[in-house]
């Protein structure tokens, strides 16, 4: 078995990254993007905290971070997740370990929710996020289209911190 090390995120990964982040996009049930940004936007969209990869005997596999859904202090512990795994990585359980590292990390720095919205399509990431504590809040009926311009519904899935105060909740 490879060894796997789960490890912060630095900006010299990606590369790897974005090659993986293209693969979902590929798939055309991760994401509504069509492209994959350049670093400078990427960076700017998710918080510095929180960005994990996974490595399966030395080459990166996968990656998660967090995107704040709202900008104002009152939602300061909300953050969406995005977490993607390599074609070739898929199926072997990589993504449940960064994913739960991921809610570890979050907890630390202070989120009380995670939420993920999952494509109609996407089965296999509803049953990783179930699996790794988060429940399902809502089925958001044709809410946006795809590239061929299709309606697809989303699954609004939440996870919530253990503690009503995480370990890195800031009181005001």
């Amino acid at each position: 078995m490879d060894k796997i090390i789960i490890r912060p995120m630095t900006p010299e990964d990606w590369g790897a990254v974005s090659r993986i982040y293209v693969e979902g996009i590929a798939t055309e049930y991760a994401t509504f993007q069509t492209e994959c940004p350049p670093y400078t936007a990427w960076d700017a969209s998710h918080t510095k905290e929180c960005r994990l990869v996974i490595l399966s005997g030395g080459v990166l596999a996968g990656w998660c971070a967090l995107h704040r859904v709202d900008p104002r202090w009152c939602y300061r512990g909300v953050a969406e997740v995005s977490i993607y795994v390599g074609e070739q990585f898929r199926g072997h359980g990589l993504g449940f370990q960064l994913l739960n590292a991921l809610c570890a990390a979050a907890e630390k720095a202070g989120y009380w929710t995670l939420q993920s919205t999952v494509l109609q399509d996407n089965a296999a990431s509803r049953a990783l996020h179930a699996k790794c504590g988060f429940r399902l809040v809502g089925h958001r009926e044709r809410i946006a289209r795809d590239c061929h311009g299709h309606w697809l519904d989303t699954y609004l899935m939440e996870r919530r911190a253990a503690a009503d105060e995480p370990e890195g909740f800031k009181k005001l």
